[in-house]
């Protein structure tokens, strides 16, 4: 039986593929590994300057086990995103106290997220790399249409709910935008509740009157 073919150090050569369980890639905390260098890749290098290899080398794995668990660049994203944005998709007491003060508490909670630095890090990565790459921003708004807007819709007993909602999300992310990623001024510097003063009366309407 003829011997497997060595290089010159004498080792068997890789095999292409998904990497061997051999190599010390796959063992507990490979994967979230990938996603923490993933939200980091996208966070400082934008979408299209960041690649599986430069994931793969971040979180110190073979770039085709980055493949195996994710798929593509763009399936890399939404599961990066996903876990990124997790704190702003999860809508916990905003809904379940009723229509009742709904665009106040609706406000409040969103502006919190953005002045969390720990959660307005990879929300600017999304909303930057969503302006300018279409993959990304079909990403986003896949996340923002199952995840937040759907569920809104179905506790909304008004008309055209769907609707409503993304009127209101439209208020919303247009102020993020403005305060945040382009920061004009003076929303910009503007204290978090009179911003929510401001824009409560305009989210009740939008989310409570028929």
């Amino acid at each position: 039986m003829t011997a497997p073919h060595t290089g010159a150090s004498g080792a068997a050569p890789r095999r292409r593929g998904r990497p061997s369980r051999t190599e010390g890639t796959t063992g507990p905390g490979a994967r979230e590994r990938i996603l923490a260098a993933a939200r980091t890749e996208f966070s400082e290098r934008g979408y299209d300057k960041t690649s599986i290899r430069g994931i793969a080398k971040a979180a110190e794995v073979d770039p085709a086990l980055v493949h195996h668990y994710f798929g593509t660049k763009e399936q890399v994203f939404g599961a990066a995103i996903e876990v990124s944005m997790e704190p702003a998709l999860h809508l916990p007491d905003v809904l379940a106290q009723g229509a009742d003060g709904i665009g106040e508490r609706f406000a409040r909670y969103f502006l919190s997220i953005w002045e969390n630095p720990a959660t307005r890090a990879p929300l600017l990565a999304v909303v930057r790399s969503a302006v300018t790459h279409e993959a990304a921003a079909k990403v986003l708004r896949g996340l923002v249409l199952r995840r937040m807007l759907e569920r809104v819709a179905g506790e909304l007993a008004v008309p055209e709910p769907r609707f409503r909602a993304e009127l209101a999300a439209s208020q919303l992310v247009g102020i993020a935008m403005l305060r945040y990623v382009i920061r004009v001024e003076p929303l910009a510097s503007a204290d978090p509740e009179e911003i929510v003063r401001m824009v409560a009366p305009t989210l009740q309407r939008y989310l409570a009157e028929a």
